[in-house]
């Protein structure tokens, strides 16, 4: 599954890098990509854990970033 995520108060590009590298530890990705300037999270993995990834990437941006979210509709 491949979704986009819309971000509140992402604060610069180096957050951005910092989030991606730990979401793409998590297992079941495939790829993420932390764009700083669309505020923006683009998130694929394996359909089987789409809902343990996506809580799991939130984590990863709110220890990176506490004052950052991702909004989950």
């Amino acid at each position: 599954m491949k979704k986009t995520f819309q971000m509140e108060d992402l604060d610069c590009a180096n957050c951005a890098a910092k989030m991606e590298k730990a979401i793409s530890k998590i297992d079941g990705v495939r790829s993420v990509t932390v764009s700083f300037f669309a505020q923006k999270l683009i998130l694929e993995g394996e359909d089987e854990k789409w809902d343990a990834i996506v809580k799991a990437a939130a984590e990863a941006v709110r220890r990176v970033d506490p004052d950052c979210r991702v909004i989950v509709k």
